[in-house]
């Protein structure tokens, strides 16, 4: 299957997820860079974090109502923790304060679309 096809029959994409995905792939290349001693713990936990936040939106955007909700507000914790992560991640020098000041632009970015989405809900 070409992807011509595979996207003619894929729901459109809401924006949040693809800024959660293209946030994802700039991050794990960064990841790499993590001293070996943070490397296994703190850069596998940031990933893992943004990982799951990216399922919880994409399971937002196939469930109904309670559902729905349940998922964005999971979405929601997972940036928070996230924020926390990547904090510690700049505090321990793992991570310059231009790449950290500018994830931290793009997780606030995608935690305005999901309060905005939450939010829409109520």
């Amino acid at each position: 299957m070409n992807d011509t096809n595979h996207n003619n029959n894929m729901r459109e994409e809401p924006a949040i997820v693809a800024h959660t995905y293209d946030l994802l792939k700039y991050l794990i290349p960064q990841l790499t860079r993590f001293p070996r001693s943070q490397k296994f713990v703190l850069a596998d936990r940031i990933q893992t974090t943004l990982t799951e936040v990216l399922e919880h939106l994409l399971v937002a955007c196939y469930s109904r109502d309670l559902a729905k909700k349940q998922a964005l507000q999971n979405a929601n914790l997972g940036l928070e923790k996230l924020r926390y992560l990547l904090r510690l991640a700049k505090d321990l020098h793992c991570i310059d304060l231009r790449r950290y000041e500018l994830v931290q632009e793009k997780i606030n970015q995608i935690g305005i679309q999901a309060g905005a989405w939450l939010k829409s809900l109520t």
